[in-house]
């Protein structure tokens, strides 16, 4: 038992033994790819960069609605952008979008829509509004001066051939495969997703719609893990409850292995008689390091175990208590998904806000206080701080990352991570 009373890991250890171990396993279990039609790319991280084949445009286009002239044919000078005298023009053709148009001669303008190739010889295009058309006579007045290139979309404007559109490693958003479309990327090469194996220990757990007895308790963390597996785009096994026993729990790892890239868990990782994670995984296969020194969270593992061919699964124990899992799986768990998907290691960046709270008991590890911002900006935290209040982290907006033994006043500058990055986190300088 004397393992029990080994100094705390701080946070930032934790945070470069976990990047070094993840790379060193990728070097000796390197991703896999595979291509998948962009259309149905939507959060996949790519494997190669993008080079676009063409132009976007392709060729040079109106951005409005209106007519496409020559500019010396309007040349004649007013002031406040206004002719001196009008200018009446035949109407000579009319493209519309797909279309291509022929040569515009001088003298003569063309009607053209929004997205149409803008004919050669024009060098401008006059938005509809600012004209007057007669029908009868096939003829457009135009009564304001035009300026050279006005309302034109040049040719490889948006993006060049050639040109590096998306880079490896990203993880692919709307916008993005829209991006792979404009250039006509039909398949993307991308990393599969990382397989997640859950599982929760517990005697206490019960499902929900299940009768609940004395000394029982939903199951909580069974979801949430779930979901917060499921929003990095990572494939989340549900590896069901297993009971507070060493030879099932034994078990239940090595069956999870074969299946999993990353076995994580919930509960019994502490030292307690009824905690037997912590031993299994030596039973199974390697520990790292366990106990951290934050608040919630303190019980984390971090190991390895063994398959049946010799390779190995990522373990992650993550805590009982229902903020603490959720809290360890954000700051953990999540940078660790982010190398195993091909994105690279990242951690959260904080941002610094002003304190409209008082926390005047601090402790002697990194606490992370459940908190959202005010209209202001400034930060307040839930009045409820305990670990096992899960309804403060449905509530929060990000977390307050306060150093070992800091008390907050009001007024005071603290450090926020919201939890857009908490769950999608920006570049670091732990980058592996």
């Amino acid at each position: 038992m004397a393992a029990a009373f080994k100094p705390l890991m701080p946070l930032d250890e934790a945070w470069s033994r976990l990047s070094a171990a993840v790379v060193d396993h990728l070097g000796q279990q390197p991703l896999s790819t595979e291509s998948v039609d962009s259309f149905d790319a939507l959060g996949r991280v790519l494997a190669e960069s993008l080079v676009s084949a063409v132009d976007v445009p392709p060729l040079d286009n109106s951005a409005m609605d209106g007519y496409a002239v020559r500019a010396a044919d309007l040349a004649q000078a007013g002031q406040a952008g206004v002719l001196a005298a009008a200018v009446t023009l035949p109407k000579a053709q009319r493209i519309a979008a797909g279309q291509v148009g022929a040569a515009l001669q001088p003298g003569t303008c063309a009607r053209i829509f929004t997205g149409a190739p803008v004919p050669e010889g024009a060098d401008a295009v006059v938005m509809q509004e600012h004209t007057t058309a007669d029908a009868t006579s096939e003829t457009v007045r135009f009564n304001e001066v035009v300026k050279l290139g006005q309302n034109i979309r040049r040719r490889g404007e948006d993006i060049a051939q050639g040109q590096t559109v998306l880079h490896a490693g990203v993880r692919l958003s709307a916008a993005a495969m829209g991006v792979a479309a404009s250039v006509g990327a039909a398949q993307l090469k991308v990393f599969k997703r990382p397989r997640v194996g859950v599982l929760t220990t517990g005697n206490e757990l019960v499902m929900p719609g299940e009768p609940l007895p004395p000394g029982a308790i939903y199951n909580s963390n069974r979801h949430t893990l779930r979901g917060l597996v499921q929003a990095t785009g990572a494939v989340a096994s549900d590896l069901g409850v297993v009971p507070d026993d060493l030879g099932t729990t034994r078990a239940a790892l090595r069956a999870a292995a074969e299946q999993s890239d990353l076995i994580i868990s919930s509960g019994g990782v502490s030292v307690g008689e009824e905690d037997h994670l912590r031993n299994a995984v030596l039973a199974e296969g390697e520990l790292d390091f366990w106990a951290l020194a934050i608040k919630p969270g303190k019980p984390f593992v971090f190991g390895w175990i063994r398959r049946a061919d010799g390779s190995r699964a990522l373990y992650m124990g993550l805590p009982g208590n229902p903020v603490a899992s959720f809290v360890t799986f954000l700051l953990l768990v999540r940078p660790v998904l982010g190398v195993l998907a091909g994105e690279g290691w990242h951690l959260p960046r904080a941002t610094s806000r002003v304190a409209n709270f008082h926390w005047p008991k601090p402790d002697k590890r990194r606490e992370f206080l459940r908190a959202r911002l005010q209209a202001d900006g400034h930060v307040l935290i839930h009045p409820h701080q305990g670990s096992g209040v899960l309804s403060s982290a449905a509530w929060s907006e990000g977390v307050v990352d306060l150093p070992p033994n800091t008390a907050v006043a009001p007024g005071d500058v603290v450090s926020f991570i919201s939890m857009t990055e908490l769950q999608q986190p920006g570049s670091s300088a732990l980058q592996p």
